[in-house]
């Protein structure tokens, strides 16, 4: 038997980055101690009274709320609330949505749904097959920001947490510097500053590896759903990951070590590209030249459909 490395208990996982063994009761505290630090971090809950967080229904967003839950408690001067959105994807959302449905139950918190078929229109099975030379993820990704900002915005949301992992933020960081893509990479979340119109994002769960929310969620007995994405294979972020994973075999700690340095240049980057002003597109939502990409991305399915009609 593998004692843990704080009370001799039977451990349950090896941190290998910091060569401890933990026993469930030690591996809890020590993710939700991380989580507690990092979301004080990112917003004053004296200044910060109405936060939302965006869950798919996954084990990452699932655990961000049930924790942000844990630390906010019974506190009568912040609200939280749960915010889902539902792509249009059969035998893949409606499954989670449920799992979404029975965690704010159990938690008592309030559950708000947005599909894209109210917002802009269709299903993404509908857009799947109207892509052009986009991928499935291009579309998806800003029609749920989309979605995910209106939906905050009319609930008078002042921060939206999401599920981001230590995995999903090192992937996002290597994708952006080697596309050369540095401005991108400076508006990475957790957001500091507001800007109107849109809602700052915040990521409590920024420096939890993936494997730790997956074994925080089975001991705790978070339900949530673990099925697969049908379009997932087309992402781009599959092959920076199969990179990053390899590197953390070969390296424990390189994904820490991206994050730590990406921490470290962020206000230099800051200061290279401040935000830009924005304007309002005619959707109501927030972009910088005025048009929102969510729109341009309307209007390029559009014409597809009317071309393949011809």
């Amino acid at each position: 038997m593998v004692q843990c490395s704080k009370c001799g208990r039977e451990a349950v996982t090896f941190i290998r980055y910091n060569g401890n063994h933990l026993c469930g009761p030690h591996f809890e505290e020590f993710v939700e101690r991380r989580v507690k630090k990092e979301l004080r971090a990112q917003v004053d809950l004296d200044v910060t009274k109405d936060i939302a967080v965006a869950v798919s229904g996954g084990k990452d967003s699932c655990v961000a709320l049930a924790i942000m839950k844990g630390i906010i408690g019974d506190r009568r001067d912040v609200r939280l609330s749960c915010i889902t959105v539902d792509e249009g994807i059969a035998g893949y959302r409606p499954g989670s949505i449920e799992k979404v449905r029975a965690l704010c139950r159990s938690l008592d918190v309030e559950h708000v749904v947005i599909s894209f078929k109210d917002e802009v229109g269709m299903h993404m099975d509908e857009i799947s097959e109207l892509l052009g030379d986009r991928t499935p993820c291009a579309y998806c990704g800003v029609f749920r920001r989309r979605c995910m900002n209106r939906a905050a915005r009319d609930m008078g949301v002042q921060a939206l947490a999401t599920g981001h992992n230590l995995d999903d933020t090192a992937q996002a960081i290597l994708m952006n510097f080697t596309r050369g893509d540095v401005e991108r990479l400076a508006r990475l979340g957790p957001h500091t500053r507001v800007q109107p119109g849109l809602v700052p994002r915040i990521a409590p769960l920024r420096r939890i590896p993936e494997k730790e929310t997956y074994l925080y969620a089975i001991l705790r007995g978070i339900d949530f759903a673990d099925a697969t994405c049908p379009y997932w294979e087309a992402a781009l972020r599959n092959e920076y990951r199969d990179i990053i994973d390899g590197m953390e075999s070969r390296t424990p700690g390189t994904r820490h070590s991206i994050l730590a340095s990406y921490d470290a240049i962020r206000p230099l980057l800051g200061e290279k590209y401040p935000q830009s002003a924005l304007r309002t597109c005619v959707c109501g939502e927030p972009a910088p030249t005025g048009r929102c990409m969510a729109c341009k991305m309307v209007e390029e399915i559009e014409e597809r459909k009317k071309y393949l009609s011809q």
